[in-house]
């Protein structure tokens, strides 16, 4: 069904057990994960052939980072090696009304100091059919936004179809250092995928009758955000995730996809989550929608396919979404009881 390359920081995720907050916590429990990565996994769990790209370094913790999509099918042979540091992230989940925290130690990464001589964008694009990339990997240093930009020249020259995630974070880089770099790469976007923040953060597109601190969001106002996004820049499709945050735990999760040559704008149905963890919960959403615009799905078909994706990833901990094609087409075909399968 076409070979996929993603492209990102692949970062160690350290978090305190269970729910406690860091000044509690006497040990972390560690993970890997990153948005492109955790993409990828999502890719490989659905049969896709598909290879991680960034840079990470030799020795045993850039190899354990490795291996932490190795063991699950990503392909890593595209992965340069060097550097000194690995990213870290610092999570601190969120209950009931006390949101998630999360604490950056990424600074000097092996892939924030990479290089565009690392990277051998038409040897890594050859044969490929699906490019994704996110708004946090140009966003680690100035020379990222160059490196991003040549890979898209790179593999829009070659036919590859390009999707990115917007994924503004405010931690990483302003409002006006995301728009200037995100308006210079959105130009060889064909799939745009950004939720109900980032298009207005980025580019100051807002949806009308929507405040998402009170879980209000008027739909209709969702299709104007798509429509100027895929005017602006000459996306073929934008999706739209639209969360409605009642606690830490409990979410209404669906989405909107917009296809720009039939003018269909799809919404999906509406998922009521008890969440587990949510991170990574936007990157399921967009391996589901990779994979199913490249099975074919219709428009509708594709949204729901993502959106039970993502569903099901806010129940399992980590970045890392483990289910299988049959698990989300079963819930997205209305089988949501969660009832024991034996």
């Amino acid at each position: 069904m076409g070979k996929i390359v993603t492209f990102g920081e692949l970062m160690l995720r350290l978090q305190p057990y269970d729910y406690l907050r860091f000044v509690q916590a006497d040990s972390f429990e560690a993970t890997f994960g990153g948005g492109e990565a955790n993409v990828a996994v999502s890719l490989a769990n659905y049969g896709m052939d598909v290879d991680f790209v960034t840079k990470l370094p030799a020795h045993a913790i850039g190899q354990m980072a490795v291996n932490s999509l190795r063991k699950y099918g990503v392909g890593t042979g595209k992965i340069v090696r060097g550097g000194d540091r690995v990213g870290i992230y610092f999570l601190e989940k969120g209950a009931s009304q006390r949101g998630s925290v999360c604490i950056y130690d990424r600074a000097h990464s092996a892939i924030a100091e990479a290089k565009p001589s690392d990277f051998d964008w038409d040897s890594i694009f050859d044969g490929v059919d699906w490019f994704h990339f996110t708004g946090i990997t140009p966003a680690l240093c100035p020379g990222m936004v160059e490196i991003c930009e040549e890979a898209c020249k790179v593999a829009k020259a070659k036919g590859v179809t390009i999707s990115c995630d917007l994924n503004y974070r405010g931690k990483l880089w302003t409002r006006d250092e995301a728009r200037a770099a995100m308006t210079r790469l959105c130009q060889y976007v064909d799939v745009c995928i950004s939720n109900e923040e980032d298009a207005k953060d980025v580019f100051g597109i807002e949806a009308e009758n929507t405040d998402i601190d009170s879980g209000k969001l008027d739909f209709e106002g969702y299709k104007s955000v798509a429509r100027q996004l895929a005017e602006r820049f000459g996306f073929k499709k934008v999706a739209i995730t639209l969360r409605e945050s009642l606690s830490a735990f409990d979410n209404n999760w669906s989405a909107m996809l917009y296809d720009v040559a039939s003018g269909e704008y799809c919404f999906s149905k509406k998922y009521k989550l008890h969440i587990i963890d949510r991170v990574g919960g936007g990157d399921s959403f967009g391996g589901g929608l990779i994979y199913s615009l490249l099975s074919g799905k219709s428009t509708q078909d594709a949204v729901e396919f993502a959106v039970a994706a993502s569903a099901l990833k806010h129940s399992i901990e980590g970045d890392y979404n483990f289910v299988t094609v049959a698990e989300v087409e079963k819930l997205a075909g209305g089988n949501a009881s969660g009832r024991v399968q034996r």
